[in-house]
């Protein structure tokens, strides 16, 4: 939270959330030994961020990395380098071999297809673009010494696997355990009463609990409970400049316009022309950025999925045919000659938020408490796009997951069973199962009733999370895993045997 007085130190807040290290094949089973560039990917409010942050932290205090790096650099959009060109040149001539890079955030990166027909460029002091010297650096062509960690959404993973040096590890940041989730409640409220209160508060409700167990959601969650009981339940909305739906709609274009340019900086005069006292609006930041001889202003969205939010938000409240030609261009962006037939979409959050803004219950809340008109049309564009989708595409990995969290989000029974009419077998993905995961599996599934194959396998269960899709089981004539593994929770015993 960027508002004076209330920040927080990051050594008394952060908790450790679920990391895994994953296998691609084989010959990077055997490389990864001794790897010099670390992929961390995840979804977004996973902790990518934060997590490299705390790193930084960690060397910095003497924790971490002391004896192996001499000098960490965290290059991302928001951050400018205090040191000097001659400073930096001096140090990765001496020991490049003592010298980590943090690159985070490649999915958010301007980058096109040109990244592979760009002239080689080996020399780390020449003066170069930006975006030539940091595919260098990540290619190995300049300082092939040194060492890489990168974090990226998932949709941009194979683009950075190509691109990336060799030997690479590829890990995925999973968010909070059910421990990690207590455990961040704890050090968020601090005071006990309030604590134990919030926390049994949040338990009680499976939705909530499932959702905590992504750190921004998390957070977001102590924030609002927080905010009860200091305050009261409507304060943080009396003192805004506009009305909330002037408000939303002006944030929502503002979303929209840096989604397509693929933009999370906004400069203080294109902020200050959609939305209304930017610098006391409770869902943007503002940075301060040091130039030569002045300061500049910019703005962003307090987090990715603000803007991910506020663009599914602005396409919804917009006129029935605006809307569908702008839902239209967004899809027809994640189908290009750089990155054909792409999942998930890199606007997948954008649009599984749109199914959720839809659902027939958020539509009537939003309506009573603040006005907020979709459309009625909009639900059935989206529900004409997604029936196409599955009745056209390989229903595999992470866009089975993408499509059965759009039908989880819309929540209507009959639409689910219209739309898995077609779709006979489930294929998850590889990765490990998360609880959300689970949930969208199990409704699906127990709105079908009748489905024909559930192929799973078995490094994407853990015990909690079969525990989880066991109701959804006997809906699947068959069910169909690669490796052979036992599970034992409580008194049920399942065998997966290979194919």
């Amino acid at each position: 939270n960027s508002l004076p007085g209330e920040y927080v130190l990051m050594s008394e807040r952060y908790t450790q959330p679920l990391i895994l290290q994953t296998h691609r094949d084989q010959q990077e089973r055997q490389e990864e030994i001794s790897p010099s560039a670390i992929i961390l990917q995840g979804n977004s409010g996973n902790g990518k961020t934060l997590t490299v942050q705390k790193i930084m932290l960690d060397w910095a205090s003497g924790d971490l990395y002391k004896e192996q790096f001499d000098i960490v650099f965290h290059l991302n959009l928001s951050n400018s380098c205090s040191l000097t060109s001659d400073q930096i040149s001096q140090i990765i001539q001496h020991s490049p071999e003592k010298v980590l890079f943090i690159i985070d955030g490649f999915d958010e990166l301007r980058l096109t297809q040109d990244i592979y027909h760009m002239s080689p460029n080996t020399d780390p002091i020449q003066k170069a673009p930006p975006e030539v010297t940091l595919c260098a650096l990540l290619r190995g062509r300049i300082l092939p010494e040194s060492f890489l960690l990168v974090t990226t959404r998932s949709t941009a993973t194979d683009t950075l696997g190509k691109l990336l040096k060799a030997p690479q590890r590829f890990t995925e940041i999973m968010g909070f355990s059910e421990m990690g989730v207590e455990e961040y409640f704890q050090k968020f409220f601090q005071n006990e009463e309030h604590f134990r209160k919030a926390y049994e508060y949040v338990k009680a409700n499976e939705t909530l609990i499932t959702a905590c167990s992504i750190p921004v959601i998390c957070w977001i969650i102590c924030t609002t409970i927080k905010e009860r009981f200091e305050v009261g339940a409507d304060h943080h909305c009396q003192d805004l400049s506009q009305s909330v739906p002037s408000l939303l709609r002006s944030l929502g274009q503002l979303a929209e316009r840096g989604m397509l340019e693929e933009q999370v900086l906004f400069d203080e005069e294109s902020v200050n022309e959609m939305v209304s006292d930017p610098a006391g609006n409770p869902f943007l930041c503002k940075f301060l950025f040091k130039r030569r001889i002045s300061q500049e202003t910019m703005f962003s969205f307090m987090h990715r999925s603000f803007q991910e939010f506020f663009t599914a938000l602005y396409y919804v409240l917009l006129e029935e045919e605006e809307s569908q030609r702008k839902v239209r261009e967004l899809l027809s962006m994640d189908s290009d000659e750089y990155r054909p037939n792409l999942y998930p979409p890199r606007f997948a959050a954008v649009v599984q938020f749109a199914f959720g803004l839809l659902n027939k219950d958020v539509r009537r809340t939003l309506r009573k408490k603040h006005g907020l008109v979709f459309h009625p049309n909009a639900q059935t564009h989206l529900k004409k796009w997604i029936l196409e989708e599955l009745r056209n595409g390989y229903p595999f990995g992470d866009r089975t997951l993408f499509w059965l969290h759009c039908l989880y989000e819309l929540h209507e029974a009959d639409f689910v069973k219209e739309a898995l009419k077609a779709w006979n077998k489930i294929n998850s993905s590889d990765g490990l199962l998360r609880r959300i995961d689970c949930w969208a599996l199990l409704y699906c599934s127990q709105c079908c009733h009748s489905m024909n194959e559930l192929y799973i396998t078995d490094s994407a269960l853990t015990c909690k999370t079969l525990s989880m899709i066991l109701p959804a089981l006997p809906n699947f004539k068959n069910l169909t895993s690669i490796f052979h593994t036992e599970f034992n929770y409580s008194n049920v015993s399942l065998h997966f045997y290979c194919l």
